[in-house]
């Protein structure tokens, strides 16, 4: 398979260093304790104070606990799975790649632009970097042609993206949009100079969603390549919201109940739906393959 052994050399430093990455998150907790700080835009917030993200807010440094545990446990493993199956020529195994290193790139491009600089900046950039090229070199060669005529799901699929698109639109523009007609930074700024997740969410994934939805509906094989990291992106999203909004609320960022049952059940739900898509798309494959290879046996 054409670039596979560089796809391999990259997709084995990514688990290397997210494994450095996710340890030194979760178990780098120097002594110190929370402080207050007042940001360009003349409000007081708390930070964290300690450990690896002790320049992050409250809030963010015990949600980046909460990724870490889930990269680390539940990510890595996946990747390494995928990886298996991509060096045995599963198609399967080659979209499930893709979607996994959509994770990772994800990931590691938000907190390379997005932390507070930390000793492990350079570290990002390295998972960046290889997430990236891993990534474009995984989805550019999927075989199209044999994903082309199978019966997978379609309108089950579109539903879904243009549901997921415009959520996001939903949660992330309209308070964007209510801040600068007020004429205030937006929650959740704090001491950051930009909104790092919610334009990659807007400028990136929201499209993604509707160009994934229009050829899924129109049979085109490019369109469930597109599919594959977003659907293992929700999927993992799921316990990693779950996690942080625990941290957060041991940390001692005040949440109403709503603020912790509305987020987490979404996700959840949306999780939930997308691991059943994600899986069918997965199992219709490996059944054609299977039965392909029986025919020709």
């Amino acid at each position: 398979m054409k670039f596979s052994k560089t796809i391999t050399l990259l997709t084995l430093l990514i688990a290397i260093t997210t494994v450095a990455a996710t340890t030194a998150g979760l178990f780098w907790q120097a002594a110190g304790d929370p402080f207050t700080f007042t940001t360009l835009h003349d409000q007081t917030v708390q930070i964290y104070g300690r450990g690896l993200y002790r320049f992050d807010t409250l809030f963010f440094a015990a949600g980046y606990r909460g990724q870490d545990i889930v990269a680390l446990v539940l990510g890595l493993p996946l990747l390494i799975f995928a990886l298996l199956l991509f060096r045995r020529g599963s198609l399967s195994g080659h979209l499930l790649l893709v979607g996994t290193l959509g994770y990772f790139l994800y990931l590691y491009v938000s907190m390379a632009l997005g932390a507070a600089y930390n000793s492990l900046f350079l570290l990002y950039i390295a998972l960046f970097s290889a997430s990236l090229f891993a990534f474009v070199l995984a989805f550019s060669t999927v075989d199209l042609q044999q994903l082309r005529g199978r019966a997978l799901p379609r309108r089950s699929l579109a539903a879904f993206m243009v549901a997921g698109g415009v959520i996001t639109i939903l949660v992330w523009g309209l308070p964007l949009v209510s801040a600068l007609l007020e004429g205030r930074p937006p929650e959740r700024l704090d001491s950051y100079t930009t909104m790092v997740t919610y334009a990659l969410d807007l400028a990136v994934i929201t499209p993604a969603t509707f160009i994934c939805a229009y050829l899924a509906l129109k049979h085109e094989p490019l369109g469930y390549v597109i599919g594959a990291p977003l659907l293992t992106l929700i999927v993992l999203l799921a316990p990693q919201i779950a996690l942080s909004t625990y941290f957060q609320r041991l940390a001692g960022v005040p949440f109403a109940m709503a603020e912790m049952v509305g987020p987490v059940g979404g996700f959840i739900i949306l999780g939930l739906l997308a691991a059943w898509l994600f899986v069918a798309v997965l199992r219709n494959i490996h059944e054609n393959n299977k039965t392909i290879s029986e025919a020709a046996g």
